[in-house]
């Protein structure tokens, strides 16, 4: 199933058509038009994922983060952790992305910017995070008769559902099509 929303997604990136007037219902991305959002709406997402070694020296690695806590687990052993901590913007980018399924895929125009983005619990090779999203605000665009900004509020929860991130996120969204 998610692959096959994957499939449809890259296809309608290719041809623009997810957003025309006249798209059939079983072609319709998994997101929400800007009408879909109400505000005080939570989302809890069913996707999870469990976090790697892998995962977490890879995307340091790829970023040239060079953090001895998130990549030498000598030093992060010496630590007040013990262990390595997961790189925060893996982190971030995690929770984000667990969202997009049921909230943004194929209906987003673009991110407008993340703000009040705070971790107050590390994230361990091994956790397992889980997420959910509240709608704090939705407005038209000015500009843009076809769109709107929506305010989405992400929480990522470890398995023990200790909050290890939040931020919020400005998304500009489609409205459904005329």
């Amino acid at each position: 199933m998610v692959y096959e929303r994957f499939t449809m997604f890259i296809k309608a990136l290719a041809e623009g058509v997810w957003a025309k007037s006249g798209e059939r219902e079983e072609d319709r991305m998994a997101g929400l038009y800007l009408e879909e959002f109400e505000i005080g709406m939570v989302i809890r997402h069913p996707i999870r994922r469990t976090v790697t070694e892998t995962d977490n020296i890879l995307f340091s690695t790829m970023t040239m983060n060079p953090q001895p806590l998130h990549i030498d687990f000598d030093y992060a052993e010496k630590s007040e952790w013990g262990k390595p901590l997961v790189n925060s913007l893996f982190t971030l980018g995690l929770m984000i992305g667990i969202s997009v399924h049921d909230t943004t895929l194929g209906t987003t125009v673009a991110n407008l910017g993340m703000k009040e983005t705070v971790f107050p619990h590390p994230l361990f090779h091994g956790d397992t995070v889980r997420v959910e999203t509240e709608v704090k605000g939705i407005r038209e665009s000015k500009s843009k008769p076809d769109r709107g900004i929506v305010d989405l509020e992400h929480r990522a929860y470890n398995q023990n559902d200790v909050l290890v991130a939040q931020c919020l996120r400005q998304a500009m969204i489609l409205k459904k099509p005329a």
